[in-house]
């Protein structure tokens, strides 16, 4: 994605893509969006990429509802069954993506497990697995933090623990065959 330079409306905090550092980008300087997914925002600033929360968007001059909608889903009456909570996660997760990478960490293939575990009522917490497709990669608490608020949102998840793994080895065989075909790896 390119687009018109926006002029950063406030001070806001980003992350450096892909250390993680988070750094306070300037109010009057100059942004590129080059990634609007799952509510975060890729940016080129000075040279440099950076991500912004979608809370942040306001500074870009952008409304937060500009970014990708939240996947919509009926609202079952009466209390979630484990398999539909199960399929909320799932695309819930599919809402998170990698900020240099235009596919999202479920496709990628960076979920390797997630169980949820009833807590009370209709209550339940949510443990992930997730791996980076490199181990050096910053981005790593980023990704797990929207990874975490994501759940988090569910109504029925009161608790949801990311835990970052690298055994295995992400590699590009654990993509699916659209995320190989999107990024021209077919």
């Amino acid at each position: 994605m390119s687009s018109e330079p926006k002029v950063l409306l406030r001070d806001v905090e980003a992350s450096v893509v892909p250390i993680g550092t988070k750094v306070t980008l300037q109010k009057g300087e100059t942004a590129h969006i080059t990634q609007s997914l799952g509510g975060s925002y890729t940016v080129v600033v000075n040279g440099n990429l950076f991500r912004l929360a979608e809370k942040d968007a306001d500074a870009l001059g952008v409304t937060a509802t500009a970014a990708e909608p939240a996947p919509t889903r009926a609202v079952p009456a009466g209390p979630l069954t484990v398999e539909q909570l199960e399929k909320q996660v799932w695309e819930s997760l599919k809402t998170c993506y990698d900020p240099e990478i235009p596919v999202n960490i479920v496709d990628l293939g960076l979920i390797y497990d997630c169980h949820l575990t009833p807590i009370g009522g209709n209550n339940f917490k949510a443990d992930v697995k997730m791996t980076l497709t490199a181990p050096g990669c910053g981005m790593g608490p980023v990704l797990a933090q929207d990874v975490q608020n994501k759940l988090i949102s569910l109504e029925p998840i009161d608790e949801a623990n990311v835990e970052l793994v690298w055994d295995p080895p992400w590699n590009q065989n654990m993509m699916t065959e659209a995320a190989r075909l999107q990024l021209g790896l077919m």
